[in-house]
């Protein structure tokens, strides 16, 4: 429903807040912390198959993609006559604030969420409305949208694949001998060496950004940990951070550490973003969401991905790490939900998926979507390879997560692996 064809609806009696006092607007609207209704008494109820109008707010935290989806929110209101209207987070903030903002349905009548502890949190509380039996849930990979999926029920639909490792300079790597990316611990050891020599900065890495700082450590522990799911089992207590495979990983970072810029720990992502789209840095340690960045920047050379091998090339089971991510979902407290779904039907397309792959370089989930960016179709052959869905976002607990990610952070810093891993284990130990 919308403001224009229904006066009184949920949104308008949030906007009256402001006139009338937050007191009622809470026990009439039920916000965060109110028993009298919304998400939580809605999340069970289907999406209505009312008419296709209003205004809908679509809440994520890819700023970065905002022109993209200008591009195709102009189509689909040509299509629809409905608006839509983006709410945009910094990611922090996005994946701190969202729920409490999108809770009472002030905004986010579509949402998004991080795999993982938000996407968990978001369906617990009942935001999510239930797609299973919805026609769109048929245009995705079945096996790319699993994450969107609890106890049989489609919640959501994870609409981009990220690559969260290292992207490279190949013009850098070529200058210093590299024919491939390296297979072991050593060759990869060896071709920091050799780019060093070049006089340029092998790995660029802005620990100071814990949400970019984290994806290193998705590759560095794939092939050392003794299991798939090992932060599931670090939170559970069957594995522990100092364990020798999780020491060995903080001892992998102390040799990486003269390797990364000066004063790494204290680098922000768009110093880190820069000293790589200038040439200064071969790597940027973040993930394929940052290459379209970097183009802005005006990076002109080849890029492509290189994880980092920690075991003997005979010992690696993973080539590298992948997330299915950008999860989206129709908000049970949102007034407008049958024009929710059709954004969502509209983003689901082929063609617009496309179009959003093409303008982001990102890759998408949806089947028959299409690649003619140099960039996607460079990086495509990591969509069949042997790749780790990113570990990181196994946690549950995003205190536990920044204290296990706060461990590599330490050691390149100067702490010994043993100290920041015992450091680390009394974090996990007290949320146990």
């Amino acid at each position: 429903m919308s403001d224009r064809h229904t006066p009184l609806t949920r949104r308008r009696l949030m906007q009256l807040a402001g006139t009338v006092g937050a007191g009622w607007a809470v026990a009439s609207c039920a916000g965060p912390g109110s028993s009298g209704g919304g998400a939580d008494e809605a999340r069970d109820e289907p999406i209505p198959t009312g008419p296709v109008e209003g205004e809908v707010s679509f809440a994520h935290w890819r700023a970065e993609d905002q022109a993209a989806f200008d591009q195709l929110i102009a189509a689909f209101r040509q299509e629809t006559g409905v608006t839509v209207r983006q709410d945009i987070s910094p990611s922090n903030d996005y994946q701190s604030t969202a729920l409490q903002r999108v809770r009472g349905g002030g905004v986010g009548d579509v949402l998004t969420a991080f795999r993982g502890a938000q996407f968990n949190d978001m369906v617990s509380a009942g935001v999510y409305s239930d797609l299973t039996d919805q026609d769109v849930v048929g245009q995705y990979d079945s096996q790319l949208i699993e994450v969107g999926r609890q106890d049989g029920t489609q919640w959501g639909l994870p609409y981009q694949v990220v690559f969260n490792m290292p992207v490279a300079n190949l013009d850098l790597l070529e200058r210093a001998g590299a024919t491939g990316a390296p297979q072991d611990w050593q060759g990869f050891l060896a071709l920091c060496e050799d780019l060093q020599a070049l006089g340029v900065v092998p790995i660029a890495w802005p620990a100071a950004a814990p949400g970019d700082a984290g994806q290193l450590l998705n590759a560095m522990v794939m092939n050392n940990a003794p299991a798939d799911d090992m932060f599931v089992q670090v939170e559970s207590g069957d594995l522990k951070v100092t364990d020798e495979w999780f020491l060995t990983t903080l001892r992998q970072y102390e040799q990486l550490r003269p390797f990364f810029q000066p004063r790494a720990t204290g680098t922000a992502v768009e110093p880190a973003q820069q000293l790589f789209a200038s040439g200064q840095a071969a790597m940027l340690a973040t993930g394929s969401y940052h290459i379209a960045p970097v183009r802005a920047l005006g990076a002109q050379f080849p890029m492509d991905l290189v994880a980092p091998i920690t075991v003997p090339a005979d010992q690696a089971k993973y080539e590298g790490i992948y997330n299915a991510t950008f999860i989206l979902g129709v908000n049970t407290a949102s007034d407008v939900r049958p024009a929710g779904l059709a954004w969502v039907e509209f983003l689901s397309r082929p063609e617009n998926a496309s179009a959003y792959a093409n303008a982001t370089a990102q890759h998408v989930t949806v089947s028959g979507a299409t690649y003619e960016n140099q960039d996607l179709e460079r990086t495509s052959p990591w969509l069949t390879r042997d790749t780790l869905l990113a570990p990181r976002f196994q946690f549950d607990d995003l205190d536990v997560r920044a204290a296990v990610e706060n461990a590599a952070v330490a050691v390149v810093g100067g702490t010994s692996p043993e100290q920041a891993a015992e450091e680390a284990q009394r974090v996990v130990d007290q949320a146990q």
